[in-house]
């Protein structure tokens, strides 16, 4: 078998090399390259100069008189996107563990920890999440932020100062999330749009089955239409009988509205009978609405009764969807705080486990955009695929297919940023050992 490459230091690339003989999903080349094999893949050496691509050719055929660092047939992926997570919860299940898996338990956990959401505790924690990202290959990140109620402005300046600190490695967006109800509370919903303006950020809630539904969901698209401003909602998420999916698309719909939307979690769909599946998801792509799948939170929190193996794998119907033209994708979401107790900001890892869990593969076909391209294009940034002159930014591995790429957590991969590889040390969990002490402990 061929060696696998040698983990470069950044010191000891030069300016200009040739990346020869890498596999690239196609749907991530942009324009497209072929021809692809079985898996997608296309075989092409990568020309790398001054920190960006300087062509993309056949194996063999990048300009003469550059060094050639074989990859011998390995894997190469663009830097990827994480479109959804919670940055300013992130870390705190030490401090704030979930005690029954529930999202009940969820929500009563978090709101007792946010008498602890001051601004230096939300900065450290953020951080730490933006470090382990950064460190697995993520370059963007959009973040969700609790909008309500004492620690939000807090927040939204840690988000602002993480923005312009992390410029040129992560870039980052917010979106202002509080309850559907709030929206019915203008002096709450007045702090929020302000907020987001602001920050240049997006406008959000969560849905849940209630009364207030239609109300809100009126009030929420007057503001967006009002202020000209995106919405990435979380929707449908734990009520078997929610149905804010349809609604929404169909108020957009009415509405004409003209924005971005990008609905989250989207679980209780797949609880539906056909015939309701079906007018839902033709009013989803009717409206252009883009959906996100965060199916590592989802499987934790949903169908868990205590005792009771879990019949409901709380993951949207992402094939349905696709096969529709919706635009579909995978997130982090939450992570090591109540709403799941596991995760590290790993888009790797995110997209293994949702090739598990909802058969994305047989074949992978275009499955690979939903943590690269796909995401990039609706958060607008210039990520995701590898085009000439486009920053080097790309994660190599010792695959050499995507089954062995799904197969294995990849923690040998090298993370290439404008070129040069960078330290994947990933930060020590003691790092924040001094938050997770009692409030009163603290010194």
């Amino acid at each position: 078998m061929t060696p696998a490459p040698d983990p470069w230091p950044a010191a000891h690339l030069p300016a200009s090399y040739v990346l020869a003989d890498a596999r690239v999903p196609a749907g991530l080349l942009a324009p497209p390259f072929g021809p692809a094999d079985a898996e997608g893949l296309v075989a092409l050496d990568i020309a790398i100069t001054d920190g960006r691509i300087a062509a993309l050719a056949r194996p063999g055929g990048a300009p003469d008189g550059l060094p050639r660092l074989p990859l011998a047939g390995r894997l190469a992926l663009p830097g990827l996107i994480d479109i959804h997570t919670h940055l300013d919860k992130g870390f705190i299940w030490p401090r704030a563990p979930n005690p029954d898996g529930s999202f009940e338990g969820a929500v009563r956990a978090v709101l007792a920890d946010r008498t602890n959401w001051n601004e230096q505790d939300i900065a450290r924690r953020f951080d730490f999440a933006l470090r382990c990202a950064y460190a697995h290959g993520t370059v963007a990140i959009r973040t969700h932020l609790d909008s309500d109620g004492e620690p939000a402005e807090a927040a939204w300046r840690v988000f602002a100062q993480m923005r312009d600190q992390w410029a040129g490695r992560i870039d980052l967006q917010a979106v202002g999330l509080m309850p559907i109800e709030r929206m019915l509370d203008e002096a709450a919903t007045d702090r929020l749009i302000a907020l987001v303006r602001e920050h240049g950020g997006r406008l959000g809630t969560y849905t849940y089955v209630t009364p207030h539904l239609d109300a809100g969901l009126e009030r929420l698209f007057d503001a967006a239409e009002r202020f000209g401003l995106a919405l990435d909602l979380h929707v449908d998420e734990r009520d078997s009988e929610a149905r804010a999916l349809h609604d929404i698309a169909a108020i957009a719909r009415r509405r004409r509205f003209e924005g971005p939307i990008l609905a989250g979690h989207c679980c209780a769909l797949a609880l539906k009978d056909d015939a309701e599946i079906d007018r839902t998801l033709d009013l989803v792509a009717q409206a252009g609405i883009a959906v996100v799948a965060l199916p590592l939170c989802n499987l934790y929190l949903q169908d868990r009764i205590e005792a009771r193996t879990p019949r409901w794998r709380g993951i949207t119907l992402l094939h349905e969807m696709a096969a529709r033209g919706i635009e579909v994708m995978v997130g982090s979401d939450n992570t090591r705080d109540p709403f799941y107790a596991y995760g590290d900001l790993d888009l790797v890892e995110v997209w293994r486990e949702a090739s598990r869990i909802a058969h994305l593969d047989h074949p992978f076909g275009d499955w690979p955009a939903i943590i690269a391209r796909t995401p990039a294009r609706h958060m607008g940034v210039a990520a995701g695929t590898l085009a000439i002159g486009a920053r080097a930014d790309l994660i190599l591995f010792t695959a050499r297919s995507l089954n062995e790429l799904l197969a294995r957590p990849q923690g040998d991969r090298i993370v290439l940023r404008e070129g040069k590889a960078i330290d994947r040390t990933l930060p020590d969990y003691g790092e924040l050992d001094d938050l997770m002490a009692p409030k009163g402990a603290r010194a």
